[in-house]
């Protein structure tokens, strides 16, 4: 069974190869792209987990068989810290349907409680059926707000949310 460690500077190296290989494997599925992010230096991993470990965010990355298989980050809201934003949300091939996601999320959901958030809100690809199934397991409902994927605007993305009440 995966375990979780909080993201924190010292971890990294560790998030940049989960974060790079998350992208690669499911390039359609981040508002980011494995070409953009593969170019970023070490101060900017070292900045980026220094930003998911704030009153405001958080990142865990889960951890299983001596390797890291999977990552969820959140962040409450600028304009609303009510709502926390659940994103980020990978694990590995050889880690899926192993409760893992389920690991993570409610990880992240018990942290946006505790931050005094009342909902946890995602973006996902229409596209990506496995993981609005995964997601609507857990309890997430579709809103009705969609928007282009920024990376490639031909995909929509949908919002989903979860009472944490």
């Amino acid at each position: 069974m995966a375990t979780l460690h909080q993201i924190t500077p010292p971890l990294a190296s560790s998030y940049k190869a989960v974060r790079l290989r998350a992208l690669h494997d499911i390039p359609a599925a981040f508002g980011s792209t494995y070409a953009r992010e593969s170019q970023f230096t070490d101060a900017d991993w070292q900045q980026r987990t220094a930003n998911l470990c704030t009153p405001r965010s958080i990142g865990y990355l889960a951890h299983n068989h001596d390797d890291y298989c999977g990552i969820a980050v959140s962040f409450l809201k600028e304009q609303n810290p009510q709502h926390a934003e659940l994103m980020s949300v990978w694990v590995a091939p050889e880690q899926r349907r192993t409760s893992t996601g389920r690991l993570l999320v409610d990880a992240i959901e018990a942290w946006a409680r505790r931050s005094g958030a009342h909902s946890l809100q995602l973006m996902v690809t229409s596209k990506n059926l496995a993981a609005i199934a995964f997601y609507e397991h857990l309890g997430f409902t579709p809103t009705g707000r969609t928007e282009p994927y920024p990376p490639n605007p031909t995909l929509i993305q949908f919002e989903m949310s979860k009472s944490l009440h």
